[in-house]
């Protein structure tokens, strides 16, 4: 398990330009921006295979070169359960892809508040299952997610384990929001100086993904899951994030069991 601060990494600056339209309050128009820009996101070098998981519209990213099959990387985009979309997340999908030389498959889960908690956690789990039937087993995916994709990310291999199934190969989490209840400093001492995120921003997107649910429960706020037998987990979070707290005390608790 590693974790790295550097904010100006390749990958940590396209999640932020994923996160630029946060601001506005006009949650249609963010949807509609979000996949307005995503057309400029496809990458002439790439393959992309759009296909339908039941009413789950998904998508395969991959290289034109030679590359890497027996392995891929399961993607869970972020956008505080209220925004994104696998189209958004190519700006990381795309990296993941070209750098690994791996397909990576991403999905468009239900969104908050039409579709709040569990929706997005059992449309992750439908297309879990689809990649088993497809003959991948669970040693040859890596789980991975931004923000809120990294929250579903770990709620989707803490169901796994709930459920005694066996556990992905690995788990990569970029800026992971672990926390609904917002116990963590950075959440005060980070309020000033993150470039994208907000208290207000965070809890709006919480009313509407988990109004009246219990925020420490672990599928909702994996921070207090159990991870024993967790497969390894590479945690990447910028110092100025506001859930900065949010990595750091995952990987704390995550140490316990490994």
């Amino acid at each position: 398990m590693a974790i790295s601060e550097k904010s100006n990494q390749g990958l940590m600056k396209a999640i932020k330009r994923m996160h630029t339209l946060v601001e506005s309050g006009d949650l249609e128009r963010v949807r509609a921006s979000q996949e307005n820009i995503s057309a400029l996101l496809k990458h002439r070098e790439l393959n992309y295979e759009p296909f339908q998981v039941g009413e789950i519209p998904s998508e395969w990213v991959s290289v034109k070169r030679s590359h890497m099959r027996k392995f891929v990387i399961f993607y869970c985009h972020g956008g505080g359960y209220n925004t994104g979309s696998f189209h958004y997340a190519r700006s990381i999908t795309n990296k993941l892809s070209s750098t690994t030389s791996m397909d990576v498959l991403s999905f468009d889960y239900r969104l908050a508040p039409e579709h709040p908690y569990p929706s997005a956690t059992e449309d992750a789990l439908a297309v879990w299952d689809y990649l088993m039937h497809l003959g991948y087993g669970a040693r040859d995916v890596i789980v991975a997610g931004d923000s809120a994709g990294g929250n579903l990310a770990l709620s989707l291999v803490l169901k796994l384990k709930e459920q005694k199934r066996i556990l992905p190969r690995g788990l990569i989490l970029f800026s992971p929001w672990t926390d609904l209840t917002g116990s963590g400093k950075s959440y005060e001492t980070k309020v000033d100086v993150d470039p994208i995120l907000n208290r207000e921003y965070l809890d709006n997107a919480i009313a509407a993904y988990a109004s009246g649910q219990d925020l420490k429960n672990p599928l909702i706020s994996p921070l207090f899951g159990n991870f024993t037998g967790f497969p390894p987990t590479y945690i990447q979070v910028g110092s100025n994030e506001l859930l900065l707290s949010d990595s750091l005390l995952l990987k704390k608790n995550l140490e316990k069991y490994f």
